[in-house]
């Protein structure tokens, strides 16, 4: 399915930091509506995969509201750790997705992996996908991921979930060190939007 130009649309999350990054990414003639609007909760996310979430989310919301729905699943992925905490990102955090919470979780898990991980680099990376659904019909589902290592400890006040603790290939500062406009042209969400603009 496909729709010539969007101008009314769901951002499919509840999360206040990727609503906003993912409404800077968009067209300004795109008017954009938030979960929060219409009251909903997110579905349950039974999915394997980061595409598979997504999909659910950007369904299931544009059911509800009737109106197109751009949603996105991403997380961390951090090699050392199985790929852990991965399509489980936000739940490693608790009930409430706390990435204060999440973040020292990772840090737990790495010790029990590694003692001495903090002297070498871990590599990571954040995956996002995006997908855009009408009803049930999913119209399109890209991915974007940015290669990075893991912080010894958080750095850094600006992003949110997991950007205190990754530096990206070719940088110094992590993401949440960087300023948003900064973080918006390198990212993982950016890169699965560069292949999702032809159809908004």
């Amino acid at each position: 399915m496909y729709i010539k130009k969007i101008t009314d649309l769901l951002i499919g999350t509840n999360n206040i930091g990727k609503f906003k990054e993912i409404r800077e990414l968009l067209p300004k003639y795109i008017k954009t509506y938030s979960t929060t609007k219409f009251n909903l909760k997110s579905p349950i996310e039974n999915g394997k995969t980061f595409k598979e979430n997504s999909i659910i989310k950007s369904k299931y919301f544009s059911k509800k509201t009737k109106l197109v729905c751009l949603a996105d699943d991403s997380g961390l992925e951090v090699d050392i750790l199985d790929k852990r905490p991965g399509i489980y990102s936000a739940r490693w955090g608790g009930r409430n997705s706390n990435f204060n919470k999440a973040i020292k979780k990772v840090y737990r898990e790495l010790d029990k992996k590694d003692k001495n991980w903090r002297d070498k680099k871990i590599k990571a990376r954040f995956i996002c996908a995006l997908s855009i659904s009408f009803f049930d019909k999913k119209i399109v589902c890209v991915t974007g991921k940015v290669e990075g290592t893991i912080t010894s400890e958080p750095k850094g006040i600006n992003g949110f979930g997991y950007d205190p603790i990754f530096i990206p290939i070719g940088k110094k500062k992590t993401f949440a060190e960087i300023s948003s406009d900064k973080k918006y042209k390198i990212d993982h969400r950016f890169k699965a939007f560069k292949k999702i603009k032809k159809f908004l």
